[in-house]
């Protein structure tokens, strides 16, 4: 079953990642919207608009907690499970922009994304029509990007999802 699993994962890497150039840099871009300095700054943007905004306070706070504990979660369990990149262990897989040298699973931009995108999908659901595409786009990039399985991403937002979760019931 896991041999299975691998090979579709497999195969949905080589169909993404063997894009054209131009696919590429789009996604080179896009990339760093799920990225640390950017993540960070739109949280803490957020969080100083919030306290003129209280309705939003609750939302903005509970993807703060989010980031921060989906990112402990996220880095033990790539501690855990040490999954080599794709460049690394694919043949004829390509890297495009730096190349990482941490393990794989999960998708550190996958899941910063996605914890701070979910809680405001959740408490004001026509956002999903923008965040949800965003979030997925930057998920996406790390695969055209060579970086990560698809399976690194999906892991990356179900970690999102149940962290944020997890969150909404304690706060």
């Amino acid at each position: 079953m896991i041999t299975r699993f691998q090979k579709v994962d497999d195969l949905l890497f080589y169909r993404i990642n063997g894009s054209k150039q131009l696919y590429r840099s789009f996604f080179g871009y896009v990339t760093h919207l799920g990225g640390a300095r950017l993540t960070i700054a739109s949280i803490l943007i957020l969080f100083f608009i919030s306290q003129y905004y209280s309705p939003m306070k609750k939302t903005v706070m509970v993807a703060m907690i989010s980031l921060c504990i989906s990112h402990i979660f996220m880095t033990i369990i790539k501690k855990l499970v040490k999954r080599i990149r794709p460049y690394l262990s694919l043949p004829n897989a390509m890297v495009h922009g730096y190349e990482f040298k941490d393990h794989s699973f999960p998708s550190g931009h996958s899941t910063a994304i996605f914890s701070i995108s979910i809680p405001f999908m959740i408490q004001y659901p026509a956002t999903i029509l923008v965040l949800f595409p965003l979030s997925w786009l930057v998920g996406y990039s790390r695969v055209v990007l060579g970086v990560h399985y698809p399976s690194d991403v999906l892991a990356g937002a179900f970690l999102s999802f149940a962290t944020t979760l997890m969150v909404l019931l304690f706060i």
